[in-house]
C-alpha cells in the first residue's frame, strides 16, 4: 500500500509540475513577445499625412479597466465603450506642427461618439495652432454629428460623403423621472437636501423636471449653445445666424431638396465638397503620394505617430522646480478608488506626496467631476490647504464640469481657471436614504428586533426611519451646506450672504461665473499651469505629471494583455460599437440613478452632487 500511496502521488505531483510548467512557458512567451511588441516602434515616413481619430468617447482620464477583465471581453466581442485621451489628441498635434516629415493633417472622425465641449475647444486651439504651420488641414466624414462637425469645422477643408448629411441639433438636458414607478412597488426614498435648484434627486421625487430646475438648465445651457454657435461660424466664416437659420429650416430645406441633406449642408456653407471614400483616397494621393503597402494615402494615426515619437521611459529632471498637475475625473466617492472615480484617500494622498516634493513649488488640480460625497471632498480640499499653507501655490483648471463637490475642492484655491463653457457651481447639498419595507412585507419578509438605545439601528432599509433619525439627517444637511457656503465665502473673498445668493444648487456657465466671482479666469489647462508657475514666481521649471502609481500586478497584467487598438486608417476599419437606442438610456439613466445608492458612500450620508452634464452627441 506504501508503494502505490508513493507511484500514485508522484503521478500527482510530475503532473502538476508538466502543468504549472507550460502555463510558465505560454505566460512567457506571451510577455516576450509583448516586450518585442513594444519595441517595434512604427516609422515616421516624409511626407505622410497624421490623421485625427478620437474614437468612442474624448476623456480627461481614461477609466481603469482590469486587462484580464478587457482581454475577456474582447475575447467574448463585449468590448467596453471605447475612449481616447485628449492630451493624447493634442500632444500629437502640437509635435506635428513643427514635424517636417507631417505634410497635412487629416480630421477622421466617423468613430467619434461626442465629447465635453470644453475638449472640443481645446482642440480647436489646438488644430487653429497647427495651422499656423501652413500645413493643409483636411476633415472627412461619412456623416458629421453635432460634436462632429465642430471639430471638422477647424479644417481648411471639410469633405463629407455625397450619402452624408449634418444634423445639429442643440443641447438638451433630458433625465428619466421614476418617483411613481417607486410609489407602485412600495419603496421609500428619503430625500434630505438644501438648495432650491439643487435638483440631482429629483428623479426619486418627482415624475418631471420642476420649473427651477428648468429655469436654471436653460440659462446655463444657452450660455454654452451661444458660445458653441459663435466657434463652428468663426470657424466657417459663417455667422451665428447662419448655423441657426439651417438648424431652423433644415425640415423646409431638406423637403425642398428631395431629402438630399448632403446638398443642404453644401448650400448652408458647412462643407465645401461631396466625395465618396474612394474619391477622398484618391484626392489624398495626390496631396501626399500613394502608400504601396496600404494602397491608400501615405498616413499614419495619431495613436501611431505618438507611439513613433514617445520615448517608452519619461525622463524628468529630479532637481529643476516643478508645476505639478493632478486630474480629478468621475464621480467623487469615500476611500480608495481607481481611475474613472475619484477617491477621496486616492487623491488625497497623491496631493500630499506630490506636496512633500521640496521641488514642487504649485499645484495645478485639473477637475472634471460633478461631485458626490461631501466628506470625500474636504478630504482631499485639507490637502490643498495643507499644500498652501507649506508654501505651494494651488491653481484650479476646471474642464467640462466642475459642480458641487467639483466646486467644494476647488473653492479655496489661489486661482480658478474654467472655460466659458464649464458647467460650475451647483454649491448645495443633499442626503438619500432609501428603506424597502413596503415590498418586502408585500412578499413575506419582515424585520424586528430589540437595541438598547432608539438609535442602535438607526438606518436599516427593511424598517421605516424614524422622525428622529430623520431630523438629524436634515440638521446635518442644514450644517453641511452651512460649512459648503463658509468655504466658498472664505475662498473667494465674499460674504456668506452674496455666496448664498448664487448658491442654492444652482448651476452656472463658466461665462457667468467669472461675472458673478465664482472663478477668477477664463481659459485651458496651459493657461492655468502658466499662472501657476508665475504665482509662484518661477521662470524656468518642469511640469510633472502625477498619477496613481500602479501596483507590480496591475503593471505585469497590463503589459501582457496590452494590445495596440484602432491603429488602422479608418476606411480599413468598422466600427463594432453602436449608439445606445432609447430604451437603452432609460434603462440606463434608471439604473444609474439606483447604483448609486450602493456607490456612494459617504459616512454621513451627504452629497454634493451634480447631474448636470448635456446631450452632444
Amino acid at each position: 500500500m506504501t508503494k502505490l500511496f508513493k507511484k500514485l502521488w508522484y503521478g500527482i505531483d510530475l503532473s502538476r509540475r508538466i502543468f504549472l510548467n507550460v502555463i510558465f512557458f505560454i505566460i512567457m512567451i506571451i510577455f516576450i513577445a509583448a516586450i518585442a511588441g513594444a519595441d517595434d516602434k512604427p516609422k515616421v515616413e516624409d511626407g505622410i499625412a497624421l490623421i485625427l481619430q478620437p474614437t468612442g468617447v474624448i476623456v480627461e482620464q481614461k477609466t481603469y479597466v482590469d486587462p484580464v477583465d478587457q482581454a475577456m471581453q474582447e475575447a467574448s466581442g463585449k468590448e467596453q465603450i471605447p475612449e481616447t485621451l485628449l492630451y493624447d489628441l493634442i500632444e500629437a498635434i502640437d509635435n506635428a506642427k513643427d514635424d517636417k516629415r507631417i505634410t497635412a493633417l487629416v480630421i477622421s472622425t466617423n468613430y467619434l461618439w461626442g465629447s465635453g465641449v470644453t475638449k472640443l475647444q481645446d482642440l480647436a486651439d489646438a488644430i487653429q495652432d497647427f495651422k499656423t504651420s501652413g500645413k493643409k488641414v483636411i476633415a472627412f466624414g461619412d456623416n458629421f454629428s453635432q460634436s462632429q462637425y465642430y471639430l471638422a469645422a477647424q479644417a481648411d477643408e471639410i469633405i463629407m460623403s455625397p450619402q452624408g448629411g449634418i444634423f445639429i441639433t442643440g443641447f438638451a438636458r433630458i433625465g428619466t423621472y421614476f418617483k411613481p414607478l417607486l410609489d407602485n412597488i412600495g419603496i421609500n426614498v428619503h430625500v434630505f437636501k438644501v438648495g432650491k435648484y439643487k435638483s440631482a434627486v429629483e428623479p426619486f421625487m418627482r415624475k418631471s423636471m420642476s420649473e427651477a430646475a428648468k429655469e436654471a438648465n436653460r440659462q446655463w445651457m444657452n450660455d454654452l449653445w451661444t458660445g458653441f454657435q459663435q466657434d463652428i461660424a468663426q470657424a466657417r466664416n459663417l455667422t451665428s445666424d447662419d448655423i441657426a437659420s439651417y438648424i431652423n429650416n433644415y425640415k423646409e430645406n431638406l423637403i425642398a431638396s428631395n431629402g438630399n441633406s448632403a446638398a443642404i449642408a453644401v448650400d448652408a456653407g458647412l462643407v465645401d465638397q461631396l466625395l465618396t471614400r474612394i474619391e477622398f483616397r484618391e484626392k489624398m494621393v495626390d496631396l501626399v503620394g500613394l502608400d504601396s503597402d496600404s494602397k491608400s494615402y501615405k498616413a499614419m494615426t495619431h495613436r501611431q505617430y505618438l507611439k513613433a515619437i514617445k520615448s517608452p521611459l519619461e525622463y524628468n529632471d529630479p532637481d529643476a522646480d516643478k508645476v505639478a498637475v493632478i486630474t480629478a475625473k468621475g464621480s467623487i466617492l469615500d476611500g480608495e478608488h481607481k481611475e474613472g472615480t475619484i477617491g477621496g484617500d486616492t487623491v488625497a494622498r497623491l496631493i500630499r506626496k506630490t506636496r512633500q516634493n521640496k521641488h514642487v513649488k504649485a499645484i495645478v488640480l485639473r477637475v472634471d467631476s460633478g461631485g458626490g460625497s461631501a466628506f470625500a471632498s474636504e478630504v482631499i480640499r485639507q490637502e490643498l490647504v495643507q499644500a498652501q499653507a507649506d508654501g505651494i501655490k494651488v491653481v484650479v483648471s476646471m474642464g467640462d464640469v466642475a459642480a458641487s463637490g467639483g466646486y467644494w475642492i476647488s473653492a479655496t484655491a489661489d486661482e480658478i481657471w474654467a472655460r466659458p463653457s464649464t458647467i460650475t457651481g451647483s454649491i448645495g447639498i443633499f442626503g438619500m436614504i432609501p428603506t424597502f419595507e413596503k415590498p418586502l412585507n408585500k412578499i413575506g419578509i419582515y424585520r424586528d428586533g430589540v437595541g438598547t438605545t432608539k438609535y442602535s439601528n438607526p438606518i436599516d432599509g427593511g424598517l421605516p426611519l424614524s422622525d428622529d433619525v430623520a431630523e438629524i439627517i436634515q440638521t446635518s444637511i442644514n450644517a453641511g451646506y452651512d460649512n459648503f457656503l463658509s468655504l466658498v465665502a472664505k475662498g473667494r473673498d465674499m460674504t456668506i450672504e452674496q455666496v448664498d445668493n448664487i448658491a442654492q444648487g444652482r448651476v452656472w456657465s463658466g461665462a457667468k461665473a467669472l461675472e458673478i466671482g465664482l472663478v477668477d479666469k477664463l481659459g485651458t489647462l496651459n493657461d492655468a499651469i502658466e499662472s501657476a508657475a508665475k504665482l509662484a514666481n518661477l521662470e524656468d521649471y518642469k511640469v510633472l505629471k502625477v498619477k496613481r502609481k500602479l501596483s507590480e500586478n496591475e503593471k505585469f497584467l497590463k503589459e501582457l494583455f496590452n494590445q495596440a487598438s484602432f491603429d488602422n486608417q479608418p476606411q480599413q476599419r468598422q466600427s463594432s460599437f453602436t449608439k445606445s437606442s432609447l430604451k437603452a438610456r432609460i434603462v440606463g439613466q434608471i439604473t444609474e440613478s439606483l447604483n448609486m445608492i450602493d456607490d456612494w458612500n459617504d459616512p454621513n450620508h451627504a452629497y454634493a452632487n451634480c447631474f448636470c452634464s448635456i446631450e452632444n452627441h
